[in-house]
């Protein structure tokens, strides 16, 4: 049975390391501060200036005063800080973030992101992506693994506006993993879903990749 939203995010936070600062994108992405292991320190930092995010507020718990970059509530914890844009963007461009977690709308084979636009539609920009998958040590999607017309995501070239170019480490889908060591390798079918088989994640794919 394919993985839902909240158990993609939890694979996503297996990858999560003590110490690590983490930024996490909206969507499906923010569901990993709820899945943070018990006992590990994790430091999760914001585009728009927060540095230490609680876990996903429930409704009862919404603050409406407290944001993220995508505009969704957020927690705060004792140790959280705020600062102005310019030093959160300094943080990512200075390559002081381990790792972030994104959505996206395609992933190409070699490692290229969409996850921005799609053309034709109102959009309010990119945000802070491009710095993102520019800036942070390891990256890492997490999205479906079709469209909700069925089209393949992870495929051989991305067909719309690019993010970045040969940037994703791993992409964590609903039905499996995928993950390359470095930027010059294929990636690998590493783990699937329950009940999910590689002929389902070969048929449903149409980007190259190692079984």
């Amino acid at each position: 049975m394919p993985w839902d939203r909240n158990q993609m995010a939890a694979r996503a936070a297996k990858e999560l390391r003590d110490g690590y600062y983490v930024n996490l994108g909206i969507g499906i992405p923010t569901l990993v501060a709820n899945n943070i292991p018990e006992g590990m320190t994790v430091t999760l930092q914001s585009e728009n200036g927060m540095l230490g995010i609680g876990p996903f507020p429930y409704d009862d718990e919404v603050d409406p005063d407290l944001i993220n970059a995508g505009k969704q509530t957020i927690s705060q914890l004792p140790s959280s800080s705020y600062f102005g844009s310019e030093q959160s963007f300094a943080m990512i461009r200075g390559g002081h973030i381990d790792l972030t977690v994104l959505g996206a709308m395609e992933v190409a084979q070699n490692g290229d992101i969409a996850n921005w636009m799609i053309p034709g539609k109102m959009i309010k920009g990119m945000g802070g992506a491009m710095d993102l998958v520019a800036g942070v040590k390891k990256i890492i999607v997490v999205m479906e693994h079709v469209s909700k017309n069925g089209d393949p995501k992870f495929i051989p070239e991305c067909t719309l506006p690019l993010t970045g170019k040969n940037v994703v480490d791993m992409i964590v889908t609903d039905l499996c993993v995928f993950h390359r060591p470095d930027h010059d390798s294929p990636f690998k079918l590493i783990e699937l879903a329950p009940g999910v088989t590689a002929e389902e994640v070969a048929a449903k794919t149409t980007a190259n990749y190692v079984s």
